[in-house]
C-alpha cells in the first residue's frame, strides 16, 4: 500500500509524477471543480480540447494528457465525479480519488488537488486513494506499468491539522484492513484451507493485542459443534473455529462478530454446477472481514470489547461428506436435519453464533455469503441486512457513514413455516422464494434474546464484473468499513 502524506503545497509546484484534479459534467460541458488548481492557460487548455479528447466529466472515467511544462507535473489526471453538485458527497470523493489511483499505475507518486476542505473530506479522498491503490501479487508480479503508485501527496489547507492528520492515520488502518480481506479472498483455495486461513489469522495478529485461539478438528467435536463438524467432514481439510479478541482496558461495551469461512463451497453432495464454482474461493469473505475488523479495532484502540469467530470449513462431496436428510446437532443441542448440503453455510455460523452469545456479549453480528437469493434481490453492489430493529438499523446508519450500500430487510413470521422439518428441531432449508430471509430465520434461533444483526454479502463481496472507484476485480473487502463505524458508533 503506497504512502500517503498531507501537504499545503499549491499544485501547480507539486513535485509528482501525475497531478489528478476533478471534473464534473454540466449542461455546459465540463466544468473543473478547483479552478486555481491549475494555471489559466492549462485550464483553458482542457476546458476548449475537452470535446476532443472525450472529455465528459463521467464518473470514473480517468484520462491523462501531458502538461507540457505548465506545472510541475508532466502529466495531468482529470477523474470525473459525475454531474456538478456542490458539495460533492464523501463517497462520490471515494470513488473519484479511489479510480485515479486504481487506474493511474506504474507510475511513482500522484498528487491529489480533489476537494479537501474538511477534515471529513480529507478522510473520504485519503480513504478512497488507498482503497484504489490496490494490487494482488500473491502469485505474479503486477505487470509492467500495473503497479499502484508508491506515494500520494493530498493537497489541502488542512495539511497541519492534527485532526486531518488522525483522519488520514484512520483511513490507512481501514485500507489495510480491506487490503487484507481482498487478500485472504483472492487467494486460490488449495493454499487457503481451514488450517491455513488459521494460521494467517497467527500470523496477522502478531506483535499486536489481539489473542488468537485456535479449536481444530478434535476440539470442535468435544465442544459439540456439530455444523462445523458435519460441513468439514467430506474434505481431507478438516474445519477449524477461530478465536480473535481485542479488550481493552476498560471497554465500553462488548460486540461478537461472527463470520462464514467456507473456504471452497463446491455444495457438498447437493453439488453446484461448475459454472457456479467459479468464485467460490470467495464463500469466505465474511470471516477475512470478522479477522481485519477486529485487527483494525485493535490498531485504532476502540474502547470496545470485540470478539471474532470465524467457522472455517471446506465443503466438498466424498465418501466422507454429509449426505441430504442427515441430522447434526448443532452447538447448544438444537437439531437439524440437513435437507441440502449446499445450504451450508449457516450451519458454520449457528454453532458461532451460539458460542458468542454463550459470552453474553451486548451485541452480534454476522456476516456472511450467505445466499443466492441476496443477489436476485439486491444485485452485486448493494449488501443486505437483517436481525434486531435496534441493531438492523444501527448498521444500516454505520454503512450510510462508511459508504457502503447495505438495505435493511425484514424476517417476515409467516416463513418460519418452512424450516419446519419431520424429525428434527429445524431444517436447514425451507421456502425457496424469499431464500434470503429464511436463511436469516434459521439464524435467528441461534441468538436467543441478544441483540443481533446479519449482513447478507454474498454479491458484494467478490466482484465478477469491471473494476469501479475503488473497488478491484475479485475480492472487494465489503463489510470491514460498515463493521468498524458500527464499533465506533
Amino acid at each position: 500500500m503506497p504512502s500517503l502524506s498531507l501537504t499545503l503545497k499549491h499544485p501547480a509546484r507539486l513535485a509528482v509524477d501525475v497531478l489528478v484534479v476533478a471534473v464534473a459534467s454540466s449542461s455546459s460541458g465540463i466544468t473543473l471543480l478547483d479552478d486555481d488548481a491549475l494555471p489559466k492557460e492549462l485550464r483553458s487548455q482542457v476546458t476548449s480540447a475537452a470535446r476532443a479528447l472525450g472529455l465528459t466529466g463521467e464518473a470514473d472515467a480517468v484520462l491523462r494528457m501531458p502538461t507540457s511544462g505548465a506545472v510541475s507535473a508532466p502529466v495531468l489526471a482529470l477523474v470525473g465525479v459525475g454531474e456538478q453538485v456542490a458539495p460533492l458527497s464523501h463517497e462520490v470523493l471515494r470513488r473519484a480519488a479511489g479510480a485515479a489511483t486504481r487506474q493511474l499505475t506504474g507510475v511513482g507518486s500522484i498528487g491529489l488537488a480533489l476537494p479537501a476542505h474538511d477534515t471529513a473530506e480529507v478522510a473520504a479522498v485519503a480513504e478512497g486513494a488507498l482503497l484504489g491503490a490496490y494490487a494482488f501479487t500473491r502469485y505474479r508480479e503486477a505487470k509492467d506499468g500495473a503497479a499502484p503508485a508508491e506515494r500520494i501527496e493530498l493537497i489541502t489547507a488542512r495539511a497541519r491539522d492534527n485532526t486531518a492528520k488522525r483522519a488520514v492515520e484512520r483511513a490507512a488502518v481501514v485500507a489495510a484492513a480491506v487490503h487484507g480481506v481482498r487478500d485472504l479472498v483472492n487467494t486460490a483455495p488449495i493454499d487457503l484451507f481451514p488450517a491455513a486461513f488459521a494460521d494467517a489469522a497467527r500470523a496477522a495478529t502478531r506483535g499486536t493485542k489481539v489473542k488468537v485461539t485456535v479449536l481444530d478438528e478434535k476440539a470442535l467435536v468435544a465442544g459439540g459443534y456439530g455444523g462445523l463438524v458435519a460441513v468439514g467432514q467430506g474434505s481431507s481439510r478438516p474445519p477449524r473455529l477461530v478465536k480473535v479478541v481485542w479488550s481493552p482496558a476498560r471497554p465500553s461495551r462488548s460486540v461478537a462478530l461472527v463470520g462464514k469461512g467456507i473456504t471452497f463451497d463446491s455444495g457438498g453432495l447437493s453439488i453446484k454446477p461448475a459454472k457456479g464454482m467459479e468464485a467460490m474461493k470467495s464463500d469466505m469473505a465474511g470471516a477475512a472481514a470478522v479477522l481485519h475488523t477486529v485487527l483494525a479495532a485493535a490498531a485504532l484502540e476502540l474502547p470496545v470489547k470485540v470478539t471474532g469467530w470465524l467457522c472455517l470449513a471446506e465443503n466438498m462431496p466424498s465418501g466422507t461428506a454429509q449426505r441430504p436428510s442427515d441430522v447434526i446437532t448443532q452447538r447448544g443441542g438444537t437439531t437439524v436435519e440437513v435437507l441440502n448440503t449446499d445450504a451450508e453455510g449457516r450451519l458454520v455460523l449457528a454453532d458461532g453464533l451460539v458460542a458468542a452469545c454463550e459470552e453474553k456479549p451486548d451485541t452480534v453480528v454476522d456476516i456472511a455469503t450467505l445466499t443466492g437469493a441476496q443477489l436476485v434481490a439486491l444485485g452485486a453492489r448493494v449488501s443486505a441486512v437483517m436481525g434486531t430493529d435496534e441493531v438492523r438499523a444501527a448498521v444500516v446508519a454505520a454503512a450510510d457513514t462508511a459508504g457502503e450500500q447495505f438495505w435493511p430487510m425484514p424476517l417476515p413470521s409467516e416463513l418460519r413455516a418452512s424450516l419446519k422439518s419431520q424429525v428434527a428441531d429445524l431444517a436447514n432449508i425451507g421456502e425457496r422464494f424469499g431464500g434470503m430471509l429464511v436463511a436469516g430465520l434459521f439464524l435467528r434461533e441461534f441468538v436467543g434474546s441478544t441483540p443481533w444483526a446479519h449482513l447478507d454479502i454474498a454479491g458484494p463481496a467478490f466482484n465478477e464484473g469491471s473494476a469501479h472507484g475503488y473497488t478491484p476485480v475479485g475480492g472487494t473487502g465489503v463489510g470491514v468499513r460498515t463493521l468498524l463505524a458500527l464499533l465506533e458508533s
